[in-house]
């Protein structure tokens, strides 16, 4: 397996042919230097890449060295060369409990479309007001795989997943007071929800569920599945 050592990472150019993706770059932690570095072999490997968490400082270090970036403000997400081949199947919705969980959500979007899925979304649509969710009830049960982002007590993905046939993933974000406890109190409501075909991700981690949403759709492509 190939990967190139550039001191302080080991960029894995190899992960193109086993997974069908390369290597996605988390960039908080990262200096903007040690970005641009990963982002230049990956760029000369595979054709792009990818940042997740990048903030407004590094995208404008970066963007006066390296050409062709495309930034999106709110998901703090990166991307630079040729896009990844559109998958011909497949649905996969995001669906935003709130507005304050958008960022999250946005960050679920960037990185499907990246992967070549077709992406739909649908904001704010929590259960405080259950009427919004249940008029999109048909249109959700066109998709594939539904990423559902809620924050507070995390409640909408079970709603979701008792209303749809497809797998849905919850993401619990750190939004809400006091005794949310950053997203822990979401977390742990989304594990022990009683609806079925629910799995959920780390707190905030839009990313995650947009690379296994992306990972299901693939392997619909591959396989050669139907979808209506």
């Amino acid at each position: 397996m190939k990967f190139v050592d550039i001191g302080s990472a080991k960029v894995d150019v190899d992960r193109a042919q086993r997974k069908g993706f390369s290597e996605v770059v988390y960039g908080s932690g990262k200096t903007a230097e040690q970005i641009e570095k990963i982002v230049n072999v990956l760029l000369e490997k595979n054709g792009n890449a990818l940042v997740t968490r990048v903030n407004e400082e590094k995208y404008a270090y970066l963007q006066e060295r390296i050409s062709d970036l495309r930034y999106d403000e709110e998901s703090q997400v990166l991307s630079v060369g040729k896009p990844n081949p559109k998958l011909e199947l497949g649905l996969v919705y995001v669906v935003c409990a709130g507005t304050s969980d958008l960022p999250i959500a946005k960050e679920a979007v960037q990185v499907a479309e990246w992967m070549g899925v077709n992406v739909k979304y649908l904001w704010d649509v929590g259960v405080a007001g259950l009427n919004r969710l249940l008029y999109y009830t048909e249109e959700l049960r066109k998709a594939d795989v539904i990423i559902a982002v809620a924050g507070m007590e995390g409640s909408m993905p079970t709603v979701l997943a008792g209303l749809v046939d497809a797998p849905v993933i919850a993401v619990p974000t750190s939004i809400g007071y006091g005794a949310n406890l950053q997203g822990i109190t979401t977390m742990l409501s989304m594990l022990t929800s009683c609806s079925s075909g629910i799995t959920v991700t780390n707190i905030d981690n839009g990313f995650g569920a947009a690379y296994q949403a992306s990972l299901m759709i693939r392997r619909m492509n591959k396989l050669g599945g139907q979808h209506d």
